[in-house]
């Protein structure tokens, strides 16, 4: 037996505009609100449990320890990693820079709070 993982929670400033890029992003839709301000976004009809982990967006005033310990890494499905690029940079995307030589086959960007995530360069088939 072994688990999965089912869900990634994010703490952040602003739960509503991390789940509107991370949705844009991942063509994720909303699936539900807590009480506490939490938003967790997901695949469209298939929500918690499927395939892919959903992103819980945690509100938090505490301040970012330093470079993150987990990041999270994105493959494109139906374009080149350059055209990705160019799509994630407009939805608020930023470089990143956690130290890389230039060299590396991935891209280090930094969500709209500058949580740190890597476009990677294999692409992969949608699900």
């Amino acid at each position: 037996m072994a688990c999965r993982i089912s869900a990634l929670v994010i703490d952040c400033a602003d739960p509503d505009r991390l789940a509107e890029f991370w949705s844009k992003v991942l063509g994720y839709v909303e699936l539900g609100r807590e009480g506490d301000g939490s938003i967790e976004i997901g695949p469209p009809d298939v929500g918690f449990g499927g395939p892919q982990p959903t992103l819980v967006l945690s509100p938090s005033s505490d301040p970012r320890p330093g470079k993150l310990r987990l990041h999270i890494d994105v493959s494109a499905t139906d374009r080149d990693q350059d055209a990705e690029l160019e799509r994630l940079l407009a939805l608020g995307a930023r470089p990143a820079d956690v130290g890389q030589t230039g060299t590396e086959s991935w891209h280090v960007l930094a969500d709209p709070e500058g949580n740190e995530f890597c476009l990677l360069h294999t692409r992969l088939q949608p699900l």
